[in-house]
Order: C-alpha cells, then structure tokens, then sequence
C-alpha cells in the first residue's frame, strides 16, 4: 500500500509566469509555503516578488533551468520543500522528471509517471485509447521514425497531414503538410521542435480534419483513483495550433455528444489509472468526435471551468497529492452560466503578431463582477525574448454567452498595457467576428478570417494627444510625452474604445 505524504508545509514551484502566481495563491489559501524555481532571466517578476522563498536553478535557457530535472529537484531539496508543482508546459508531462521527483523522496503533484507514459505520450495515448474503444484519426504511430517512413505513412493516410510530437502539446512540433512535396522538409522541422521543446524527437502523423471543433473534457482524479469529468471547454480558435480564445462550456454541444464525451474521457482516464487534473482532448466534426488526445497536467484555460462550477482545481490537485481530495457523489455539480478566456500575448498585432519585448510602463486590469485577471508581471518588469510571450489572461462569467462575450469586449477594451505591443486589438475583432459570435467557428478559423494581420488604425491628432498624456502620466516624462506623439497608434487602440 503506497504510503500518503501527509500534509505539505512547503512547495517548489517548477515554473513561472502567471501559473507561478496560480499556484502560490493555491498554496497561501492552504497555508502552505512557496519555494519559486527560477531562471536568472525571471528575477524582477510577479511570482520572484510573491514566493515565501526563491532559488535560482540556471540561466535564461530552458534546457539550463526549467527542463533541467536536477536543477530544479536539487533546488526544491534545498529550498526544504515537500512537493513539486510542475504547473503546465515545461516538465509538467515530463514522466522521467516524474519518476526522479519521487525518488527524491519528494511528492510530484500530478499524475504518477506510469500515468503519463500512458496517457502523456501520444503514441501510446492511442493504443491506450483503442482498448477504450474511443474513435481515433486515421493516422500512424509507429516506432518507425525515419523520414523516408513517415513519408510513405503520408501519402498511406492521404494529404493533408498533421505531424505532431509524441511528447509533448501546446502546437510546438506541429506541423500541417499539404503535399508531398514539403513532406520531408517539414517532418524534420518537427522532429527538431519536438527534440528542443521536449527532449525528444519522436512524432506520429494524423489525418487533417478540416471542418473540426477541438473541445476538450475537464477530467480529474482523486485521492481514490476514482475519475470525474467537470465538463467541457470549446478551444476552436487557434493560431499556429496555439489556443486564443477558450470557453466553458461548448456551445457546439447537444446533451447527447456531451453525455457520450465526458463517457469517453473517463473512461480512458480510469484505464490510465489517473489522479489529479488532466484534460482529455477531443476533434468533433459532422456530429462525430474522435480522440485527439491526453494532457496529463492542468491546462493554460482551467480558469473557464472553475468559474462556471464554482472549483478550485489547483487546491484539488494539491489535497489529492496529500491523500485527502476525495469525490462527494452528494455533490453534483452542474455548469452555470458561461465563462470565456483570452490569453494576452506580448505581440504587435499590426505587423502579424511579431514578438514585442521590453520594459512594461503602467498596467491596468479594470475591475468588476465576474472579471478575473491572472497574470505574471507587474508595471516595472521586463517582457523577455526567453519564453512564450504570455504575460496574462483575463477571464469573465456571465449568465448566457451573448452576455459573456459583451463583457470581455468591454473589459479588453478598459484594459490598459503600456511599454509593449499586446494583441489586444486581434482578439477585440475576434470576439465581435459574426462567425465566433455564432459559436460555429471551427480550428480553421484564424488562417480563414485573419490571416493576414489586422489593420492598424487611423487615429486623429486628438486621440494622439490623449495617448500621449496617458503615457506620460503613467512615465512621468517629457520624452515619453513627444515619443508617444509620434508612435502613439499601436497601444492607442484600447483606449481610444473601438
């Protein structure tokens, strides 16, 4: 019988950015101590000024501190923590970072390694997956990984076709190939992706569905072993295979597909043996779904679920690591309202999305009912080249989804992020696009509607005196005041209210 950690008074923390911050709050609420595992590049940031306490594990490159498994276990030895929370991304699907956290005599708080392997690599998700009996995408997920195979597998399967890493998510090692005369040139793109991204190179290749919905089914397991579901989250507006915009729950639902979805997704959860938050990923199109896949970790968009059931599913994971999180059968817990998340990228959205990095000049999250903000940096810290350019997300509930969509409009409107570019522009003419508005956009919706980057708007020299008084308010500097004037139109656009 595997013995219970008992509870944590101290947790490293193996990330960073707005995750980081998630789960220290979790952890203050609990009264548990955080120790922050970081990269030198992350010193001036929100977490690095939160954590009870803070250990630098490298440099500013991820395979130096953030996916290297001993930095980061040696570090929460010596930070005298119980347990590590990997967040999402990085080692959080990492069975070998796993395996080494437990043999440390450390609590990983996740899923055990033996689940990931299962559940976590993609390969073996599948055949998992075939035993479920869950419908899969025609593709091929053999061990065969030479090019030359790979290619023959494509033309087998039929153009167009998803190459994707085994080991890991989040669009990195993902590759659309339309023909085979690209086919060998983008395979090996993917392979090296899947190898810097996740320390390894395998993929596998799947039919491209053209017309799909990805929804997706919160899953979660408990101190017991026994697996739920909390419902849904409609994730069809990506770009470059990246997640934009998320809503809980699906408005692409029937009772009926719902009913047969969350089935599946715990079914092959419980097969994998599964504790903790996980999310089973699946592609609906002309009313049939079909396994995509498993992310053994909790996802960028938990948000969503939380505030339409009313859960806190990072507190969840942290009592089921310590054996106490236990499924009430009393509680039955059913969606209310509906609740939409936008990520906010450090990017110009002008110029096609292109990265802006720099120093964040003021900050501001309007505040209100039903409106939540979870992010990494404050006014002050710098937006570095080194990592996904996410430097928040912002979340609002509302009674009906007409509704939820108004307020996120308004509130991205209000919102107000000085010293860089934001796409806060881009998702604005998203969100008031006929097609999203209707809930039928499907995954190629970005590369249909705006693939070509949004138009910058015209502003009067009103407008321009005004950003430039807002910039130097929040500067306090003559020279912000004449550089404003000049470049005022790429962060004017939230202010101005279109």
């Amino acid at each position: 019988m595997t013995k219970m950690p008992g509870k944590f008074t101290r947790i490293a923390i193996a990330n960073r950015g707005e995750v980081a911050v998630r789960i220290i709050k979790a952890c203050e609420e609990l009264g548990i101590e955080t120790v922050l595992l970081h990269s030198e590049a992350d010193i001036n940031s929100r977490a690095y000024r939160m954590a009870t306490k803070t250990i630098c594990i490298g440099p500013a490159a991820t395979a130096e501190s953030y996916l290297n498994i001993e930095a980061n276990i040696n570090g929460a030895l010596a930070g005298g923590a119980q347990a590590i929370h990997p967040g999402f991304g990085f080692l959080s699907e990492n069975a070998d970072f796993a395996e080494a956290v437990s043999k440390a005599g450390l609590t990983f708080i996740g899923p055990s390694a033996e689940a990931i392997r299962s559940l976590g690599d993609k390969v073996h998700c599948k055949e998992l997956a075939k035993k479920a009996g869950l419908p899969l995408v025609p593709g091929y997920q053999g061990e065969n990984q030479q090019v030359a195979n790979l290619i023959t597998e494509a033309e087998r399967i039929g153009y167009p076709v998803i190459v994707k890493a085994a080991a890991g998510g989040g669009g990195r090692g993902m590759k659309l190939i339309k023909s085979s005369a690209e086919a060998a040139e983008l395979i090996e793109s993917a392979q090296r992706e899947a190898q810097s991204a996740f320390g390894s190179p395998k993929v596998f290749l799947e039919k491209y569905l053209d017309r799909a919905k990805h929804i997706e089914f919160q899953i979660f397991g408990d101190a017991t072993g026994n697996v739920v579901h909390f419902f849904d989250r409609e994730c069809s507006v990506q770009r470059r295979h990246q997640k934009i915009i998320e809503e809980a729950t699906s408005p692409s639902l029937t009772e009926e597909l719902r009913r047969r979805m969350g089935e599946a997704a715990c079914a092959i959860a419980t097969l994998g043996k599964y504790k903790g938050a996980g999310t089973v990923e699946f592609l609906l199109q002309d009313g049939e779904f079909y396994l995509l896949e498993v992310n053994t970790r909790l996802q960028v968009e938990h948000p969503v679920t939380e505030e339409v059931l009313g859960v806190d599913l990072v507190k969840m994971q942290i009592l089921t690591a310590q054996g106490e999180y236990i499924h009430d059968p009393k509680m039955i817990r059913v969606p209310r309202g509906h609740s939409i998340e936008c990520r906010i990228y450090a990017e110009n959205p002008f110029l096609g999305g292109v990265p802006s990095t720099g120093l964040l000049g003021h900050v501001e999250w309007p505040e209100g009912p039903g409106r939540r903000y979870e992010y990494g940096f404050d006014s002050g810290d710098t937006i570095t080249p080194y990592y996904d350019p996410m430097i928040a997300k912002v979340i609002v509930w509302d009674e009906s989804r007409p509704r939820a969509i108004q307020k996120m409009i308004r509130v991205l409107k209000d919102s107000v992020v000085f010293g860089v570019h934001t796409n806060i522009p881009y998702l604005i003419e998203i969100l008031s696009h006929k097609e999203f508005v209707m809930g039928t956009m499907t995954t190629r919706f970005i590369e249909t509607y705006f693939a070509d980057p949004i138009k910058e708007p015209e502003l009067t020299e009103a407008e321009k005196k005004i950003a430039a008084a807002a910039l130097a308010q929040a500067r306090g500097t003559q020279q912000a005041v004449e550089t404003a004037s000049a470049s005022a139109s790429p962060w004017m656009t939230y202010w101005r209210g279109i």
